[in-house]
């Protein structure tokens, strides 16, 4: 079989230093803002040129963390979404247990700043994507072809972020501990509720009087959902 050798062209730096909490897509927690920094190869202001002409940007990127020993794949995999209780085929679902551990993104352009210490920098809002992902590549979002408003989403078309079970309006009360609020700025703290309005739990648990820890934006975030209550704290 014939390979091919792909080469990291940039990072991304998020709050995220761990897979728990992280958006299950893009562009379900808008307030989440990420920095692209290119690696020193790529540093050259001239690449991005016209990108400011664009709204949104396309990221393919490595499942870093989503590499199995062997190299062996599955022709089928559970997906959280469907609440890890059914298989389907793998070119049907965004699992990281891919052959190729390559993800896409679609996230909305904040700035360009194309004279930083660390070379031209792109921040973005609306990333699924851990601290230090590599970015094999950035592809502008044309919405002429890119938008399909007649597509559908078979099995995976949900109001649900958990899938099958609560909705995100279930959520609706929140509880932030004057720890929270001493910790983080109010862009963080929206990006904070969104997020746990998602229910970052993994699909299979539901035990109300668990405390879950999630390290976010340089703080172990504690925090239990009981009901439509979310709690949350810091000690």
């Amino acid at each position: 079989m014939e390979s091919y050798e792909l080469k990291a062209i940039a990072s991304i730096r998020t709050d995220f230093p761990t897979k728990f909490g992280v958006p299950r897509q893009s562009g379900l927690v808008k307030g989440l803002k990420g920095r692209i920094v290119f690696q020193p190869e790529y540093r050259n202001p001239e690449a991005l040129r016209g990108l400011e002409g664009f709204s949104h940007i396309w990221l393919l990127w490595d499942f870093s963390e989503a590499r199995r020993d062997g190299g062996k794949w599955q022709p089928t995999v559970r997906p959280p979404r469907l609440g890890g209780n059914r298989r389907m085929g793998v070119w049907a679902t965004r699992s990281p247990f891919r052959p190729n551990h390559i993800g896409l993104s679609s996230v909305r352009i904040l700035s360009i700043d194309l004279h930083t210490s660390e070379g031209p920098v792109i921040t973005v809002e609306g990333a699924d994507l851990m601290d230090g992902t590599p970015i094999f590549d950035i592809k502008p979002y044309l919405p002429f072809t890119d938008c399909h408003p007649d597509a559908k989403g078979s099995l995976t078309t949900d109001a649900s972020p958990r899938g099958e079970g609560r909705t995100e309006a279930e959520l609706s009360t929140f509880i932030f501990q004057p720890s929270i609020l001493a910790a983080f700025d109010s862009d963080r703290l929206s990006a904070l509720r969104e997020i746990l309005a998602s229910d970052p739990r993994p699909h299979y648990h539901n035990d109300a009087d668990r405390v879950y820890v999630m390290p976010f934006a340089g703080q172990e975030v504690k925090f239990r959902i009981r009901n439509n209550e979310v709690e949350a704290w810091i000690e």
